[in-house]
């Protein structure tokens, strides 16, 4: 069983006022953290970008040279969205699954990831849910092809959002954060870097397990 990792590095990071992807979070760009944890996990790694711009940017940064993926944005008249990065990835995995990730989760538990893989084995999906419901799909799991015809499907009937793509799946687990806090107790395998206060976040958080 192959499994591949999308990392989706396309959004416009208008909270924070630059590319954040290649934002430099203790020495290294912030992308960098997330390729650094799943790179063992995984058969490939994928990272998704939503302009030229923006691939040349992690071209000029990454020490590795990356499969990146330019996804369709530009072309829709709505822009583009994590399902529309999704879909991109999902068109070019060649694993089996494909475990789907932002670009600005510096801390992603290596365990809940294993977790998720473990999981999703004859599902479409393995997904961590909070107690309010509100769920967590750019830190899922996916079986590729049921993704990929789930996420055509949703972006012909013009939804971009990823519950619409996951709500037609079926066979879909959710795992709670309740579970995964045994793993991860802080659970900063969550914590997405959004703002510079997120980033000294991180930075605070990388010097304490330092």
């Amino acid at each position: 069983m192959k499994r591949s990792a999308i990392i989706l590095a396309g959004g416009s990071s208008w909270r924070f006022g630059e590319y954040k992807a290649t934002v430099n979070l203790r020495g290294k760009p912030l992308i960098s953290h997330v390729v650094e944890r799943v790179r063992r996990l995984v058969d490939e790694v994928l990272i998704v970008v939503s302009s030229e711009g923006q691939g040349e940017s992690l071209r000029a940064v990454l020490e590795e040279e990356p499969e990146i993926i330019q996804d369709e944005s530009e072309k829709l008249e709505a822009g583009g969205s994590p399902l529309v990065g999704a879909l991109a990835g999902f068109e070019k995995a060649r694993g089996d699954y494909s475990l789907l990730l932002p670009c600005d989760t510096p801390f992603i538990s290596k365990d809940v990831i294993l977790l998720l893989l473990d999981l999703c084995l004859n599902m479409n999906a393995a997904i961590p849910r909070w107690p309010n419901g509100y769920i967590e799909p750019l830190q899922a799991v996916y079986k590729t092809d049921a993704s990929l015809e789930a996420a055509r499907g949703a972006l012909k009937a013009n939804r971009l959002d990823m519950r619409s793509m996951i709500a037609s799946m079926g066979r879909v687990r959710y795992i709670s954060t309740l579970v995964i806090r045994e793993i991860d107790p802080d659970l900063t395998t969550f914590l997405n870097v959004n703002t510079r206060m997120d980033l000294r976040r991180a930075e605070r958080i990388l010097n304490r397990r330092r």
